[in-house]
């Protein structure tokens, strides 16, 4: 019989086969096992050394006992022998803590392992994004949900706040109807943060094209609103769905009230309403929320607060990023805060809301509405290889940049297939070097180490 050899890929012995016929992997062995613990980089070698470390304690104690107890001295004043038994009990403890992270660890990473991987490298990437940057990213819409499906490759720390303002399609018929928060921008987000397999994405993106109540209906927003009712609450059934695809992440709102957007009209009209904002198709002089001093989601808040590096969109301006701005503990949680902050302007203007707007025009609403919001950069695409002639929106150009204390960065973050939007990998892969030289000029630890903040990006008057 043909000698096996251990595959570190595949993690099974392949036997080489005889007559043709293709290899075949055998059952996993002691040699395997062996491997699966002491493979670099899976967060259990330092377990595994607790546990043996505590077993050994725990034969030195318990023969301490032993030779105490058998010796021609027996204790008269106390039922044991105190410095065996405290050995003993430390050992059990190492011992039992070991135990449980290394069943933890090799849990999670056969829960998170993907059809195409082995355990180990499972276990390696759940490690790996463990130890990421802690990112929170605001926004609302397809552009949220772009940034996180590249920042999850890059970190397992990323959470998303995401608005809750949405009033059209399914989303708005199950909040009018049932009274839920909007679940649809928490869908996609949900399903870009999976690890779930293609086949469960794609079920949770399900839109029912007929059915009586069930036509513009996605399987997902329904699934969301089913678990609120089942567990009670609306975070219960984000949580729960983020359970079953797997989520790499958090998901939060930015406030849990029923809030509405109302826009001013630049020309004294007043529209309310998510999805009439954009439909007016007319310039906006300013945006308010109903009520107008929202309470804000305080684990949303405390995200903001102890994150490592705070991205403001992409996203639609006016309908995704200011409502999330616009409640007051966020904006102030996040100028509150040293690590950067990226405003990440959209690539292409959006019909109804942002139309012939630059760059700077993007930054100068921000700060009209929020003026005590300090952002250090602002990344923008440099791709301005032309649209088609008849495409009804047009690329987000530089314009007159010119706001104290902020950093324009611009770089090509262009998707070449859906040209309008960011590429996920491109966006990821800038905001994460964007991070790494804000480390390297301000410092390791921000708001220490002598950092001097530059002043807050005021509008001036």
């Amino acid at each position: 019989m043909a000698k096996g050899k251990i595959d570190p890929v595949a993690e099974t012995t392949v036997v080489p086969s005889s007559g043709g016929e293709p290899a075949r992997p055998l059952l996993h062995n002691a040699k395997q096992a062996f491997l699966l613990l002491v493979a670099p980089g899976a967060g259990i070698r330092r377990w595994l050394l607790l546990g043996a470390i505590g077993g050994v304690l725990f034969g030195l104690g318990i023969d301490y006992l032993i030779r105490y107890y058998t010796s021609l001295r027996p204790p008269d004043f106390l039922p044991w022998n105190l410095e065996g038994f405290l050995l003993a009990l430390i050992a059990v403890a190492m011992t039992g803590i070991a135990s449980w992270r290394l069943t933890d660890r090799i849990g999670r990473g056969t829960a998170a392992r993907l059809p195409d991987e082995t355990l180990r490298e499972s276990m390696v990437r759940l490690r790996q994004s463990e130890r990421g940057l802690r990112v929170v990213a605001l926004g609302g819409g397809t552009g949220l949900s772009t940034l996180l499906r590249g920042m999850k490759d890059a970190t397992g720390q990323i959470t998303g706040v995401l608005t809750v303002g949405d009033d059209g399609g399914s989303s708005g018929r199950l909040r009018q109807e049932l009274g839920v928060l909007p679940p649809g921008d928490f869908r996609n987000c949900i399903v870009a943060l999976a690890d779930a397999e293609p086949l469960m994405k794609r079920l949770f993106q399900h839109r029912f094209a007929a059915g009586s109540g069930l036509e513009g209906h996605s399987f997902g927003n329904l699934f969301i609103v089913a678990m609120s009712e089942v567990t009670g609450s609306f975070m219960e059934a984000i949580n729960e769905s983020s359970r079953v695809l797997n989520v790499r992440g958090r998901l939060l709102p930015s406030t849990l009230e029923n809030v509405t957007l109302v826009a001013n009209m630049a020309d004294g009209a007043i529209v309310r309403g998510e999805s009439a904002i954009p439909m007016a198709n007319k310039p906006i002089d300013r945006l308010t929320l109903s009520p107008a001093r929202p309470v804000a989601y305080i684990p949303s808040v405390e995200a903001v607060r102890s994150a490592q590096m705070i991205v403001i969109g992409p996203g639609s301006l006016y309908t995704s990023i200011l409502p999330n701005l616009l409640v007051e503990e966020i904006a102030e949680a996040i100028t509150d805060n040293p690590a950067p902050v990226v405003y990440v302007c959209n690539v292409a203007t959006q019909a109804g809301e942002t139309e012939s707007f630059t760059v700077a025009d993007h930054m100068r609403v921000i700060l009209e509405h929020c003026p005590r919001l300090r952002v250090d950069y602002v990344l923008a695409n440099s791709n301005m290889t032309p649209l088609q002639p008849d495409f009804p929106a047009s690329l987000v150009r530089r314009g007159a940049f010119d706001f104290p204390g902020v950093e324009l960065v611009e770089l090509d973050l262009m998707n070449q297939e859906f040209r309008i939007h960011h590429d996920p990998g491109k966006l990821a892969a800038a905001l994460t070097s964007l991070y790494h030289e804000s480390v390297r000029r301000n410092g390791r630890r921000f708001g220490m180490n002598g950092r001097t903040r530059r002043q807050s990006a005021v509008l001036a008057p």
